[in-house]
């Protein structure tokens, strides 16, 4: 049990797992389906709920998540959650859960409680898995009537792949992760390629522990950074080598530090991208107030899914919507 103003609440963890669509695939490997927790907070009467997907590049797994979970004290609050569990997985799926349970004992949405106006529609990326050039190729053929396209790289042949898939969508905004995959003389070389074929956005092409080689280095094509920015204690090492974050709210341990993040990094130039791991609309809908005004919106997770969560948010030629009350917020 904990408590929030006085007020018993329950915590309860749920493993959940949603089939992907296809086979999904990054220099890193391959899966089929999405295996996320699901935390439900209640008070007997209002029921708020957070998901996150534990990654293993951050040394997270379903067990070691569920247990930073089980070891909240049995006071803990949304405030006092940001000191008590360190970026990651585990506070962000209890930080949203209490945003939602305050809405709804509220009676309003989130963004009410945030002091955010009320969110609209964001147009996101949607990814390309890593495959051959020739099935890459039909893929983006698949999905050009999209309007950003998000080309997941990072091996020896990415240049035959990108190739592949302007060819397939000739039209389409396109943008490559390259998944900490190539170091700065790749990114030097493969530069001139990627203005050529009107890339406009590469994704954390160094590793995270040897982007020092960025400093310095011209970037005629934005760099992100991924896996090298977590919350806002991540920004004074990214000065000089990125030019956009990517604020995800695995990352940051919830929406409270995803917000303050987008703040930060804003007043101190850089440009924000919002990203998700692969999970449920449930996953997505605290990630939409934060994508409001973004740079680049990369919440294409449900899109990825043969399965979604109940009220799933609705994805049409306008971006992805903000979340119905009944999903979340």
């Amino acid at each position: 049990m904990t408590k929030k103003k006085g007020v018993a609440v329950e915590i309860s963890v749920t493993r959940d797992v949603f089939r992907l669509a296809e086979v999904f695939t990054i220099s890193r490997g391959s899966r089929t389906e999405a295996r996320v927790l699901t935390v439900q907070v209640s008070d007997g009467v209002h029921r708020g709920r957070g998901e996150c997907v534990p990654y293993a590049r951050y040394g997270e797994t379903l067990e070691s998540v569920e247990a930073q979970i089980a070891g909240l004290p049995a006071d803990v609050t949304r405030e006092a959650l940001q000191g008590l569990l360190p970026p990651g997985a585990a506070r962000n799926a209890v930080d949203c859960a209490l945003w939602d349970l305050e809405a709804k004992r509220a009676g309003c949405r989130v963004w009410d409680l945030a002091g955010l106006p009320e969110p609209g529609p964001e147009v996101t990326a949607f990814t390309l898995s890593l495959a051959a050039p020739e099935a890459m190729e039909a893929a983006a053929r698949r999905n050009a009537h999209r309007p950003l396209l998000k080309i997941k790289l990072g091996t020896p042949d990415d240049m035959p792949r990108l190739e592949a898939v302007r060819a397939g969508a000739p039209d389409a905004g396109i943008i490559v992760d390259a998944n900490e995959g190539w170091s700065a003389e790749v990114y030097a070389d493969l530069a001139p390629h990627l203005v050529r074929l009107g890339v406009a956005l590469v994704e954390q092409p160094l590793p995270a522990g040897e982007d020092d080689a960025l400093l310095g280095l011209e970037r005629p094509v934005p760099v992100c950074a991924d896996e090298s920015c977590h919350d806002r204690a991540s920004l004074p090492r990214l000065r000089g080598k990125y030019d956009v974050v990517n604020i995800k709210l695995d990352k940051t341990g919830g929406l409270t530090e995803a917000l303050a993040l987008r703040e930060a990094a804003r007043a101190e130039g850089f440009g924000t991208m919002v990203g998700c791991m692969v999970g449920s609309s449930l996953a997505m809908a605290p990630a939409v107030l934060v994508a409001q005004g973004a740079d680049v919106v990369d919440l294409d997770g449900p899109l990825l899914l043969a399965e979604d969560r109940d009220h799933a948010l609705k994805f049409d030629a306008a971006g992805v919507h903000p979340p119905e009350a009944a999903l979340w917020g």
